[in-house]
């Protein structure tokens, strides 16, 4: 990370996924980190997106590891409907749109406000994994419902997040990310031949590249791991 003094720290939230993975490890082999601490539900027992308590319980966990330089949330669930995620009005269940939503968008928004004080002061880059169906311009499928609502709102919540935080944190960047259609067990059900497809860690370098590069600003940014930006 080469808009970083040297001897930074690192965070990784969902650690145990297979792009989590590919960050922490990205941020591991760099020289210039002095420290990647990992959050996971296997590393933190009782870390739940859906539990503002355990949020805050994790946070102040952390404290003693900060501040922190780079934070990366890669939370998130697909679907919570085993079928997978709706294609249909008619597949659409109250009860899971309400539980991808506080999961994908709530939860998270919760986690950057129990972080935000051990942010670190100087430049500190925040990225949250988002998805392009998250996009409103960019939906000309239609389709998934729940998933593409929770990211819509993630992004919507982020944008609002850094706006403010900006006044306090002015070095601090805030980017909604795409990973690309990552290989991974989340997504395996749902990519055909024809997908085009991203490991792991081309993807969490692509984005770790893309966040080194971006400057400051008062308000989020919504990118993908080739750098490009996307239409909110």
């Amino acid at each position: 990370m080469q808009s970083l003094a040297a001897g930074y720290r690192a965070l990784v939230i969902g650690a145990s996924g297979a792009i989590g993975r590919a960050f922490h490890d990205t941020l591991v082999a760099d020289p210039a980190c002095q420290a990647v601490v990992a959050l996971s539900r296997s590393t933190h027992a009782g870390f739940d997106l859906r539990e503002s308590g355990s949020l805050e319980q994790a946070a102040a966990v952390l404290a003693p590891h900060g501040p922190f330089s780079v934070v990366i949330d890669a939370t998130g669930v697909l679907s919570i409907d085993p079928s997978g995620p709706e294609k249909s009005l008619a597949a659409v269940r109250p009860a899971a749109l309400n539980d991808l939503v506080q999961i994908n968008a709530i939860g998270p928004l919760l986690l950057l406000r129990a972080l935000t004080p051990y942010l670190a002061r100087e430049r500190c880059l925040y990225g949250k994994l988002s998805a392009r169906v998250g996009s409103i311009s960019d939906n000309r499928l239609g389709g998934w419902y729940g998933y593409r609502a929770s990211k819509a709102a993630l992004n919507m919540l982020l944008q609002t997040a850094a706006i403010e935080l900006h006044r306090r944190l002015p070095n601090l960047v805030v980017a909604a990310m795409q990973p690309g259609t990552v290989v991974s067990p989340l997504s395996h059900r749902f990519v055909s031949a024809a997908t085009a497809t991203v490991s792991a860690a081309e993807a969490a370098t692509g984005l770790l590249k893309t966040l080194d590069q971006l400057p400051a600003r008062s308000g989020a940014y919504f990118v993908d791991y080739r750098g490009e930006s996307i239409p909110w």
